[in-house]
């Protein structure tokens, strides 16, 4: 089984266990933009990478709704990722990020540097940033949800 784990943001971080990639995608909103534009990008990035990876399913890392800027991005990208999915067939479910935490770390509080160090000691190479850091740890989390190796 094929699956495309998210940690959608600004900087959306991404996984996929078949091939094994992951990376990080930017969508900040660029100059004499209309902010709206981030899911613009974000839409056409997600068609575009599920075309090419052919997901059975994806995951992505719940967004919080701690108000502002941060949560209306993470609302609004998981938004557009759901009709993505909807109109492609593709099955999807969330993770709670202190699940997240918990399986990465022990700990359902865990900060970054503690997540990023547990990244380190499992996989023997650092990531490009938190975002892939989340994506690859929501991955792993997904598999073993799955139940696939």
């Amino acid at each position: 089984m094929r699956i495309l784990s998210l940690d959608m943001a600004t900087k959306t971080g991404w996984a996929c266990n078949d091939p094994e990639v992951s990376g990080v995608e930017n969508f900040a909103v660029r100059r004499g933009e209309s902010p709206g534009m981030r899911f613009v990008r974000f839409r056409a990035w997600l068609q575009e990478i599920i075309g090419h990876l052919k997901p059975d399913v994806v995951v992505y890392e719940k967004a919080h709704h701690r108000g502002g800027a941060a949560t209306e991005v993470a609302v609004g990208l998981s938004t557009h990722m759901q009709g993505v999915l909807a109109e492609k067939g593709i099955e999807y479910f969330g993770c709670h990020t202190a699940s997240l935490k918990l399986h990465a770390t022990g700990k359902g509080n865990s900060k970054k540097p503690v997540m990023m160090e547990a990244y380190r000691k499992k996989w023997g190479c650092d990531p490009q940033d938190d975002n892939e850091c989340d994506a690859r740890w929501l991955l792993d989390w997904a598999k073993l949800q799955i139940g696939v190796n």
